[in-house]
């Protein structure tokens, strides 16, 4: 690879060039008008506008991403993660023009995107999936009966995407009809696929992911696990590895499921293989695949000393993975979104301009972020202004990096969760790491920030 086109913006935008420079490879950014004081645009080699600011006109426009990816002679793309770096279809463009799409190939990506087609990949594999609906649904009339063999409460999810989008949980019989029905509409708006899948649900669980890696020479490896409890409505606030929760025999369990599956897809570059834990019965079931890397993934190269993004370069231009299965060096590393969001209006977003913006430093922290001072927030796109990493010799040493970071993270013009994130850390669930992934909503505390 000579020249790679970054089809994303923000924080991984930049990281993606960084790594570019590191293996003397020139960047291509790509901008919309919204983005056109972004800090990707002045990063790269070169950039282009590639549209106006809604994502359909710009950041998901396969055919100008293409084109431009062309006319700038780039023979590579980078998808990152959010708007096409799932996108099978796009995966599949990429390699019929002969760019080298830096992730897996498009029928993985299909594959275990459909969440259905994916529960019966891990059960293939033999990992244990959470009890559900063999197949998904378009028709109420069809799924109840289904809802009835499975028993409540259940979990309604969209078979054709994530992030808690088409996602409900249905606690009686009598509520199944509305709840599915909203469902099927909000997963054909935001997917284009009104399918949804039955799943039972657990109401306290823990949010248990593996880092895996796989390269084009029949390799494959996991890098441990990151434990993404801290959620609201699906959408995950905190990650931190190692798990502070399961066993090491848990661990080991974890991690070999992971390995088979990618092993049995032939599955190559950066993934996730995501697992809900049962603390009450100490199992484990798989819930998903995400066939890109993630916003978490810093506390896993902090854990582990691996360059992810780097990895994924190499990885796409053929090389061999350069490392093996490890569960890190005995480091513990937590990572915080820090949204422009006001968690005391029920976490709405807050564009604007940043007056003031100073992230903290020091040897235990890590800030991964494309804000600066004067940056006008957009509104239209994802709201993490910065990603911050802290990290000690154990995971009491990293809460208190935590509580030192956020009281120095200094912002004005906006509001963001660091308020939010100051009072979590000082809360005894979390230091106690008793949270499950409903914790936030069950909890009236949020309201006061």
């Amino acid at each position: 690879m000579k020249r790679v086109l970054i089809a994303n913006r923000g924080e991984i935008a930049l990281r993606a060039m960084r790594t570019c420079r590191q293996l003397s490879i020139e960047s291509v950014a790509v901008y919309s008008s919204a983005d056109a004081n972004s800090a990707h645009r002045f990063a790269a080699d070169a950039a282009v506008c590639i549209g106006p600011p809604p994502p359909k006109s710009s950041y998901l426009n396969v055919g100008a991403l293409i084109e431009t990816a062309h006319s700038l002679k780039c023979d590579a793309i980078y998808p990152g993660y959010g708007f096409l770096a799932e996108n099978s279809e796009f995966a599949r463009r990429c390699a019929e023009e002969d760019l080298i799409f830096i992730g897996p190939d498009s029928e993985c990506i299909a594959q275990m995107g459909d969440k259905v087609s994916a529960r019966q990949a891990a059960a293939k594999a033999g990992i244990p999936v959470v009890p559900g609906s063999e197949h998904g649904f378009t028709s109420v009339e069809a799924a109840e009966p289904v809802s009835r063999e499975i028993g409540y409460p259940l979990l309604l999810k969209a078979s054709g995407g994530g992030g808690g989008r088409g996602m409900r949980v249905v606690d009686r019989p009598e509520d199944f009809v509305s709840q599915f029905e909203q469902a099927t509409a909000e997963a054909q708006a935001a997917f284009g696929n009104s399918e949804i899948y039955i799943e039972r649900f657990f109401s306290k669980v823990r949010h248990i992911e593996i880092q895996v890696f796989g390269d084009s020479h029949g390799n494959y490896a996991h890098l441990g696990e990151r434990d993404c409890s801290v959620q609201r409505r699906h959408q995950k606030l905190i990650e931190e590895s190692p798990s502070p929760v399961i066993s090491q025999t848990t661990r080991k369990e974890m991690a070999e499921a992971a390995v088979a599956l990618i092993s049995a897809l032939k599955y190559v570059n950066a993934g996730t293989i995501e697992f809900i834990y049962d603390t009450a019965s100490g199992k484990f079931f798989f819930i998903e695949m995400n066939t890109r890397i993630q916003v978490e993934h810093p506390v896993t190269e902090i854990v582990t000393g691996t360059d992810l993004i780097r990895e994924q370069f190499r990885v796409a231009a053929g090389e061999r993975l350069s490392f093996g299965s490890t569960f890190g060096q005995g480091r513990s590393a937590i990572e915080f979104r820090i949204n422009a969001e006001d968690a005391s209006r029920n976490f709405q977003p807050s564009p604007g301009t940043l007056k003031r913006w100073r992230p903290p430093g020091g040897p235990n922290v890590r800030v991964d972020s494309h804000a600066y001072e004067n940056y006008v927030v957009p509104p239209y796109y994802d709201s993490m202004l910065a990603k911050l990493i802290v990290h000690g010799e154990d995971r009491a040493a990293a809460i208190e990096a935590a509580k030192f970071a956020l009281s120095q993270f200094q912002v004005a013009g906006v509001t963001t969760v660091i308020p939010f994130h100051q009072d979590l850390v000082h809360r005894s669930e979390f230091v106690q790491a008793e949270v499950h992934t409903r914790w936030i909503e069950e909890h009236s505390w949020i309201a006061a920030h």
